[in-house]
């Protein structure tokens, strides 16, 4: 993980770089069974180099406990690893050039359970015609792995009303995890 991050850390592959304060590679347990992958860094994560340490983390940080999580228990990255400017939606080449890295994360640590937060990861990830409001707590089975979207914590401190879908979508997850756990156990 760490010439990963190495790499992450001196790309040059597409402007992101020429803005960025910090890049962000991503952080956490890599000996977990589950990843949590949103879009990119905002403001806040710019200047630390870490994901989700902003308001939407704060709010990830109280999703993740609610189904008895911490960020000491998973790894959590982003689809690009440099802040696009005025938060932006990651444009396509910039999701490209910026995809291996992820792609090398997920081999490293191997999860069974990868969570999209929101439909930039989802459409990256699991399927390029996804639809988070039509797809969210969906499961998807691919390379001996689950994937789910559900909400981007933003998306769920934009608009509350979808925090009750967002909640039902983390139930699902604790039940899977609580499945895996279980079937590893025999």
């Amino acid at each position: 993980m760490e010439a990963i991050k190495s790499a992450i850390s001196v790309c040059r592959k597409c402007p992101l770089y020429s803005t960025r304060h910090n890049v962000v590679p991503g952080e956490g347990n890599i000996h977990t069974n589950i990843m949590f992958v949103g879009e990119g860094p905002g403001q806040e994560e710019d200047k630390q180099g870490r994901p989700f340490v902003g308001p939407a983390g704060q709010l990830l940080d109280k999703m993740l406990a609610a189904i008895n999580l911490d960020r000491t228990k998973v790894y959590i990255a982003n689809i690009v690893k440099c802040r696009p400017p005025q938060n932006r939606v990651p444009e396509e080449e910039e999701a490209q050039l910026c995809l291996p890295y992820l792609r090398k994360q997920f081999a490293v640590i191997k999860p069974q359970i990868v969570v999209c937060l929101g439909s930039t990861a989802a459409r990256y990830i699991i399927d390029c015609n996804i639809r988070i409001t039509r797809d969210r707590g969906t499961w998807y089975d691919k390379m001996g792995c689950s994937f789910i979207a559900t909400y981007h914590p933003s998306a769920l401190l934009r608009d509350p009303e979808k925090k009750k879908d967002a909640w039902e979508d983390m139930k699902s997850i604790r039940e899977r995890l609580d499945l895996i756990a279980a079937q590893s156990d025999k």
